[in-house]
């Protein structure tokens, strides 16, 4: 029988009403308490380390799991982390980088509706979650949700009530979860694991919309070392007539920052040369291009990168493929 650690960090999945809200109350025995039948199937031990509304989770916390995570990873087949639902992509992408080529399953959940309540969706989601940890092929970092299997560079939010609320963006679901086992779409290699232990929390992405001034990049200079741009469609910077965003673009490039540029459009990804926008955005300099990169994936990726990385290691390891995140 195979022996998981379940890290409960909160979100809805073990909240209760407070009278001025849900917010998390439930321990991770509790929890485990509500899905009784998981004990016929594996050994779980639980720990802990913090009860927040995901909208709270920081890197800080990224850090946290991935470290308890490192220091048991001896001991344990692999490991259940039960999350909000709300930064669970952002999680599950940091962890992606983190924590790279397990051959053991790292696996997040959560539910839409607390496990505290009759009509939840919370059970089922923790019998898959640790159904599919449990299974002998399973490995790497995933995001187990309404039965399906979606891994962690390419999981999204998409509905904020429905129970099928994570999609996988521009890439098919690992498995899908039926009575108890995954149905695998591809297979995923088994390596040796990697572990990180820094993310450089001074990345920002600057949403574009009509009219925006290029003097945001005031605050930009002296606020970040990494931004990604999320811009319109394709990709591309605008132009008011004065040019104004590709001098700053060039001047914010010139004391060593990194820029990413992606897109709004949550399908297909950019593509910087379609457009004469996309065109002149690239030639202000080495502009880095997330194509159809998900902006969890992108931006945790960044703050991974820039932890350790400068110049055109940072070009060269943005475009290696880690988890299948770009392509």
């Amino acid at each position: 029988m195979k022996h998981i650690l379940m890290i409960a960090t909160g979100g809805t999945i073990a909240s209760k009403n407070t009278g001025s809200g849900l917010a998390p109350a439930m321990t991770s025995e509790e929890l485990l308490r509500c899905v009784p039948e998981i004990a016929d199937t594996c050994r779980v031990t639980t720990v802990q380390p913090f009860n927040l509304d995901s909208t709270n989770v920081s890197p800080k916390h990224w850090l946290e799991i991935a470290r308890l995570i490192e220091s048991n990873y001896g001991a344990y087949d692999g490991f259940v982390v039960t999350h909000g639902t709300d930064t669970m992509a952002y999680t599950a992408a940091a962890l992606s980088y983190l924590i790279q080529n397990s051959p053991k399953p790292v696996v997040l959940t959560g539910s839409q509706k607390s496990a505290y309540l009759r009509d939840t969706d919370a059970r089922q989601n923790l019998a898959d979650a640790f159904a599919f940890c449990t299974d002998d092929n399973a490995c790497g970092v995933h995001v187990v949700f309404d039965g399906n299997v979606i891994l962690g560079t390419r999981a999204k939010k998409t509905r904020t009530h429905s129970y099928n609320a994570f999609t996988s963006v521009d890439y098919p679901n690992a498995a899908l979860m039926r009575e108890g086992k995954p149905f695998y779409y591809f297979n995923e290699e088994k390596g040796t694991p990697k572990f990180y232990r820094a993310l450089n929390e001074r990345v920002f992405v600057l949403k574009m919309i009509p009219g925006m001034k290029a003097d945001i990049f005031d605050y930009l200079e002296k606020s970040c070392d990494g931004l990604v741009i999320e811009s319109f469609g394709a990709g591309g910077l605008p132009d008011y007539g004065d040019g104004a965003f590709f001098t700053r673009l060039k001047a914010f490039l010139s004391l060593g920052k990194t820029v990413v540029l992606t897109t709004q459009v949550e399908r297909e990804g950019s593509s910087l040369d379609k457009y004469e926008v996309g065109r002149k955005l690239r030639a202000c300099g080495n502009v880095l291009e997330a194509r159809c990169m998900t902006l969890e994936a992108t931006s945790a990726k960044l703050m991974w990168l820039l932890s350790f990385a400068k110049g055109e290691e940072v070009e060269r390891l943005f475009y290696t493929p880690v988890g299948k995140d770009i392509f």
